[in-house]
């Protein structure tokens, strides 16, 4: 991953809760660096992700500090403590408020943050970053995950190239409604807070709420973007000019979902990618609302992982997410060969091909409620017995 002008990152060993590995890094960005974010809609979240969205109002950020191995969440004042005392920590490092520093963190629920380990590893590691570190970020953010993810686009504003790189951690408990566990981009693009808040939930609805690995929202979900301003290109009004970002809009889009899809390729225990289309919904609504179904389904989850090719469970996962559907007009298939049309099976229906695709690394589900024009698609992936052998040896 190349440098992005204006981001230093670092990492450093402080020991929350792993021995032998980076477990906290640093980002650090110039005066005048706009903020992003979008976070769980989790009615329990942690710390971190409350002092973000605090710090999110002033629309300006100078640091960023994220921790893996303890999640901070559950953790009462204590929590919100160690939030205040480690960007304090990092607001003095940086030269800069605390309410411009943003805070992350990813694993154990409930146990509280060694706050004294954290803070005093931050001088050293402020003092070796640079601007090439995004490949060991991408790992030093990572808890059950089985490889780091980073994504690079380029976009044009104003004739003017532009850079955007993301790293992103998520593997278990990944239904976000909003992002996925925790994703940190960067753009040299100088573009004013509001359209840049605007664009980033535009591509996160259009990416991470379109994935699920278990159903389960995250407490810690957060994803946020900083614009440098460090480009050339022309001024961004304070509202933003949608002809002008279109091209970078696009790219965010493409970053965001590129990201996505490798939390989903990296499901705890997962081996299959799994593309739930829908068509022919009342509305653009109900069509996510019947594909999240599909995808959330453990018995259809389950099936493909036995490379089984059971349409009757999406069937089931169709009529169970409480949109309109008919029976008699309802559609499925698998890799390309439709199973079954207007509530039966296909006349000479041949089972081998749709056998054959589910042998392969990525499944293809197509439903066709042939109600409506309402489409969507939903990424998820197969339910196997690591799923299992993680989470319940997952604290130990």
């Amino acid at each position: 991953m190349p440098p992005v002008a204006g981001v230093l990152l670092g990492t450093a060993q402080a020991g929350i809760r792993y021995t032998a590995r980076e477990d906290v890094t640093m980002m650090a960005f110039p005066a005048g660096t706009t903020a992003a974010g979008v976070f769980t809609r989790n009615k329990c979240p942690g710390a971190p992700v409350e002092w973000c969205r605090d710090a999110l109002r002033g629309g300006k950020a100078r640091a960023l500090v994220v921790t893996a191995g303890n999640s901070n969440v559950f953790t009462g004042r204590a929590g919100r403590e160690t939030c205040e005392r480690t960007a304090k920590a990092a607001a003095e490092l940086a030269g800069c408020k605390p309410r411009e520093v943003f805070l992350a963190s990813t694993g154990v629920i409930g146990e509280r943050l060694p706050t004294e380990k954290l803070t005093g590893a931050l001088p050293a590691l402020h003092v070796a970053l640079r601007p090439d570190a995004w490949p060991e970020a991408a790992r030093a953010i990572l808890t059950t995950d089985t490889f780091p993810k980073g994504a690079v686009r380029k976009a044009m504003i104003g004739g003017e190239e532009v850079m955007i790189a993301g790293i992103a951690k998520g593997s278990g408990m990944i239904a976000p409604d909003m992002a996925t566990m925790l994703c940190f981009a960067a753009t040299d693009a100088k573009i004013p807070a509001v359209p840049l808040q605007g664009m980033l939930r535009r591509a996160v609805d259009l990416s991470f709420n379109r994935v699920t690995v278990d159903s389960d929202t995250s407490t810690s979900d957060t994803v946020l973007l900083f614009a440098t301003g460090q480009a050339k290109h022309g001024r961004v009004p304070a509202d933003g000019d949608p002809r002008l970002l279109r091209d970078f809009a696009r790219a965010l889009q493409d970053l965001m979902l590129d990201l996505a899809l490798q939390v989903v390729r990296d499901g705890e225990g997962a081996q299959k990618l799994i593309r739930v289309e829908v068509t022919g919904a009342v509305s653009a609504k109900s069509a996510h609302r019947i594909a999240m179904s599909v995808a959330n389904s453990p018995l259809v989850k389950t099936a493909v992982a036995g490379e089984d090719a059971n349409w009757g469970r999406i069937v089931m996962a169709v009529g169970k997410a409480g949109e309109p559907a008919d029976r008699d007009k309802l559609s499925v298939g698998v890799g390309g060969t439709w199973m079954a049309k207007d509530g039966g099976v296909v006349p000479g229906y041949d089972e081998a091909p749709v056998a054959a695709h589910m042998k392969g690394r990525e499944v293809e589900i197509a439903v066709d409620l042939g109600l409506g024009r309402g489409k969507a698609t939903a990424w998820t992936c197969d339910l196997t017995h690591g799923y299992i052998d993680i989470n319940g040896s997952y604290r130990s």
